[in-house]
């Protein structure tokens, strides 16, 4: 089954949520909880899916690797979901400088060709794509164990040249925030309190914005 988001309509009331981290009752799990109330108070409707709860398999098959390849009906309610909502958000811990494989592998499934980007006419796959979610806006919520002096020292911000550039420029996608929560394993009850509301009040007001 073929799937192509070129040319559907967006609702801009509606966002996809997407988390993923294997613990359930993590901090990260109370984040997207977050967000979604207050993308729910907003009166915007909301998409959610814990992606390891659901079992997502992030293992891109070969026969989905073109536009007209044969994509499985639970990645291709994904692709729809993801060409009909007015914005993205996404929550998981920073690994290695990376969101965490599952995650990588729903990106590597649903934010395909005919979906996401597609190359111009005489273009074989060389060039750089046309976008096919421009209009839409993305969040990107992470937590991290080291601090941010730390690691832009030793690192970099590696996470914020993958989802800026290599995952929402190259779809279109120009509004978007991202917001990284540190040092959780040092944070205090309060402190993860102030972020959660913070976090709340965000979603609300940029996603009806």
């Amino acid at each position: 089954m073929n799937g192509s988001g070129a040319g559907q309509r967006a609702d801009p009331m509606k966002v996809m949520v997407i988390l993923a981290h294997p613990r359930t009752g993590s901090f990260n799990h109370v984040l997207a909880e977050a967000l979604c109330r207050g993308l729910w108070g907003a009166g915007i409707g909301v998409t959610f899916h814990d992606l390891y709860r659901e079992g997502f398999d992030p293992v891109l098959p070969a026969g989905e690797l073109s536009k007209m390849g044969d994509v499985e009906p639970a990645v291709l309610a994904h692709c729809d979901e993801l060409s009909h909502c007015g914005g993205l958000v996404f929550v998981h811990p920073n690994w290695w400088g990376a969101p965490p494989a599952i995650l990588k592998g729903w990106i590597d499934r649903v934010v395909r060709p005919g979906i996401a980007y597609e190359f111009l006419e005489g273009d074989a796959g060389e060039g750089v794509p046309r976008g096919l979610l421009a209009g839409k806006s993305a969040a990107v919520f992470n937590t991290s164990d080291t601090p941010e002096e730390r690691e832009r020292e030793v690192f970099g911000d590696p996470l914020e040249r993958f989802w800026r550039d290599c995952v929402f420029g190259f779809c279109g996608i120009t509004r978007y925030h991202r917001r990284t929560f540190r040092v959780m394993v040092t944070s205090t009850e309060k402190q993860r309190g102030e972020w959660l509301r913070e976090a709340e009040e965000f979603a609300g007001g940029f996603f009806s914005a």
